[in-house]
């Protein structure tokens, strides 16, 4: 954009005062294409401009996105010059790839279940730290997930438990957990024990919950109970019930597709406070 002249009027609009945040999306699935379509559409609005598009399959780009944004091999994303990168992919491109984002980038985790291994949790977090960037994950489902951070930071944490039920199809397990469900089986818990242990066994669906382990640093991954619930009753909507230490226990149905119960016990009781937007950011570093 031209630099005006001293005592030039400025004839633009807002939006042409606007810093321009370049952002790279990695993955194309339902998410990804949200993201893109909306970044294509509405993102020069708020000061954002879409610079590349990866997806292990390139023909499910073309429809949609331009040549000159797709880009072809991931390790080429250093040309694109991205301000911040999204992952909305695999936690396996988190751990391969999630170190070199961030000596480019910020970096926001859309898989973050894929932080349940230490290590990788830790060289992220120092890499972060190494270049200036923020590793950021989104809350996604977790509602109070603000107040769980709260109350971690203030010392006031004491346990954190979720219980995440969906319809049997909606799983995707590693191994073959639930290769024989039937229609009419009912409810099965598959299983319970800590987010660290649970996270390697539904690494697609429990993001939701490293996400509050995340939020619950004191307690960390190995801390944070979680179970999933295989239920053939749940096949159209979506229930998030938040229980702390005095019984507050609201139900809110939302039109999708699972179950997620947080129960959250404090020092000296909790009330979390319902917060519905979609876009609830928890900075890591």
């Amino acid at each position: 954009m031209r630099e005006r002249e001293q005592g030039e009027e400025f004839t633009g609009t807002m939006t042409d005062m606007l810093p321009v945040m370049r952002i790279g999306v990695v993955g194309y699935g339902h998410l990804g294409q949200y993201l893109v379509e909306r970044l294509q559409r509405e993102g020069a609005q708020v000061g954002l401009t879409l610079v590349f598009v990866w997806n292990r399959n390139t023909d499910k780009l073309r429809e949609s996105v331009a040549e000159e944004l797709i880009l072809h091999n991931l390790p080429d994303f250093t040309d694109r010059g991205a301000d911040v990168i999204v992952e909305v992919c695999h936690p396996k491109i988190v751990k391969d790839f999630g170190v070199q984002f961030l000596s480019k980038a910020h970096f926001l985790v859309g898989s973050p279940s894929a932080l349940s291994d230490p290590q990788l949790n830790q060289e992220l977090r120092q890499a972060a730290e190494h270049h200036g960037r923020t590793l950021y994950v989104p809350s996604g489902a977790l509602w109070g997930g603000q107040d769980i951070l709260r109350l971690n930071d203030s010392g006031s944490l004491k346990a954190l438990f979720i219980r995440m039920s969906k319809h049997p199809s909606c799983f995707r397990l590693t191994g073959d957990v639930l290769s024989d469900w039937t229609e009419d089986e009912g409810r099965r818990v598959l299983f319970s024990g800590s987010v660290a242990e649970l996270c390697p066994v539904a690494p697609n669906n429990v993001n939701t919950m490293a996400a509050a382990a995340i939020a619950a640093g004191t307690l960390g991954f190995a801390g944070v109970q979680g179970e999933i619930v295989s239920d053939t009753a749940l096949s159209d909507y979506h229930v998030v019930g938040v229980t702390g230490a005095n019984g507050f226990s609201p139900s809110p149905r939302l039109s999708d597709y699972h179950v997620v119960e947080v129960e959250v016990t404090g020092a000296n009781g909790f009330s979390p406070s319902p917060r519905l937007s979609d876009y609830h950011v928890v900075e890591v570093t």
